[in-house]
């Protein structure tokens, strides 16, 4: 299992935990499906009433796709078959409030997690960035989410900064990203704190106003995730020059952290 749940089932709150430190709890086809299932699952289980995502270790929350999974595409320009497209709990109906916790690196296809959270809490130690253009590739998916988030011109330089800088976790709480900043070591009991409180409010209402804010961006969100798939087919280059590029990403020094 690449996941670990933790149930507090006196206080109505879930743990998740993506459990795969070693690899920077990047995800893989197994991990995409098991969020899938899970997020499903928590729907009928009516002990949990909110839910705190987090990823184990303190290197990284998550650092998107595992470069070593295959993902078939099939022959034609006008379908792309995503995995992280559904590791999301709104992707999967979930309508209880999900917490992100993050701690070190937060990247790329973390984005797809973060999207779907109603806020993020982060340690003073975290970093946010999106590497897509440095290996070649279009950034939309996670940029599109992003952009629900943070304002036009923060998403456009992290995303087309790709590698190159970091956004702090004071800056991704000054534009909006990051809700809360704690001390290293301190954004799971944070975020575990505001999850119990939620999860002490009568569900129903609770539910309600988490659809009723996902409702104010979600015919945007829609309109701009259609058009991804072209955007994606056109600017990518093919997946042998994207692994040239990430072969050789330790040539460009440091990134630069804001």
């Amino acid at each position: 299992m690449a996941l670990r749940i933790e149930r507090e089932a006196a206080a109505g709150v879930a743990l998740v935990t993506l459990d795969r430190p070693a690899k920077l709890n990047a995800i893989d086809l197994e991990t995409a499906g098991e969020l899938a299932a899970l997020w499903r699952e928590l729907r009928f289980d009516e002990a949990v009433r909110a839910v705190v995502l987090t990823g184990a270790g303190t290197q990284a929350f998550c650092t998107g796709i595992d470069r070593g999974v295959e993902v078939p595409q099939p022959p034609s320009p006008y379908a792309i078959d995503d995995p992280l497209l559904h590791i999301g709990p709104k992707a999967n109906d979930l309508w209880k409030p999900v917490i992100a916790a993050v701690e070190g690196m937060a990247c790329g296809g973390a984005f797809y997690l973060l999207g779907e959270a109603e806020f993020v809490v982060a340690s003073r130690e975290a970093t946010f960035f999106d590497p897509h253009t440095t290996y070649g590739m279009v950034s939309a998916y996670e940029a599109i989410a992003m952009a629900q988030r943070m304002p036009y011109g923060e998403v456009a330089r992290m995303a087309l900064m790709g590698t190159a800088e970091r956004v702090s976790a004071a800056r991704a709480y000054a534009v909006g990203l990051v809700s809360e900043v704690t001390e290293p070591g301190g954004a799971v009991a944070a975020a575990l704190r505001a999850a119990e409180a939620v999860a002490g409010y009568p569900t129903e209402a609770v539910q309600g106003t988490v659809r009723a804010v996902w409702s104010a961006k979600e015919a945007a969100r829609t309109q701009a995730m259609a058009q991804a798939p072209a955007l994606i087919a056109l600017g990518n280059l093919p997946p042998e020059r994207q692994a040239e590029l990430f072969g050789a990403r330790g040539g460009g020094g440091e990134p630069r952290v804001r």
